[in-house]
């Protein structure tokens, strides 16, 4: 791994994990001493992660930790439920067509989920919603689409920074198994339907906790 591609992971993860608080202006210099590297590699990571969406420009230099206004959060699921509902389609697709065989990535599916019922008992949120990313993202690997998982990853670490930023309900717990389970059926349409409930549901519940305060 290149210095800047640690770097941007380094700084990514303090992002995610809200160690860089949202809208705290972020200085080079003093990242790349906290990393003890040079500036280069952490210019070059601050640069990426704007394109990613996680950090944005400030008027006359540097940058700062995107802050998620409701606008936000609005356009990031409208983009997210199509590609979501398809990945779970086209994911349940792959596995009707290995039958009776076992779809590769979907014991990988099957363990993300374990993970984050494990997390979820243990009381660890950075650990669940790690694992909860993963289950997203297991979906559309199993989905098989090159092009699909390409624009899916232009949204992934600012949707784990958004999960990471609301609790999550029981009842959603509950729908992550119940993908899995029409996905692991090879059903289709059962498996997109109940991914747009899950995505309509995650989306209402982030802007409530988010956003309950604004009249």
């Amino acid at each position: 791994m290149s210095l800047s591609a640690q770097a941007r992971e380094a700084v990514r993860d303090r992002i995610v994990d809200r160690r860089y608080a949202l809208g705290s202006r972020l200085v080079e210099r003093e990242i790349a001493e906290e990393l003890q590297m040079s500036r280069v590699p952490v210019r070059e990571a601050l640069r990426a992660l704007v394109a990613e969406g996680l950090l944005e420009l400030l008027p006359h230099s540097g940058v700062r930790v995107r802050r998620l206004e409701r606008g936000d959060v609005q356009h990031l699921y409208e983009v997210w439920e199509p590609l979501a509902v398809q990945a779970s389609r086209l994911a349940a697709r792959r596995v009707a067509e290995h039958a009776p065989g076992e779809a590769a990535g979907l014991a990988r599916l099957r363990s993300t989920l374990e993970h984050a019922d494990t997390a979820s008992r243990s009381d660890d949120g950075a650990r669940e919603v790690a694992a909860h990313t993963a289950f997203h993202e297991g979906i559309v690997a199993l989905a098989g689409n090159p092009l699909l998982e390409r624009m899916m990853e232009q949204l992934s670490w600012q949707l784990q920074l958004l999960f990471g930023m609301r609790a999550e309900p029981d009842h959603m717990r509950a729908q992550h198994h119940l993908i899995f389970r029409h996905i692991a059926a090879g059903d289709e349409e059962t498996a997109a339907a109940s991914t747009l409930l899950h995505v309509r549901d995650s989306r209402a519940v982030a802007l409530r906790s988010l956003f309950e305060d604004e009249s």
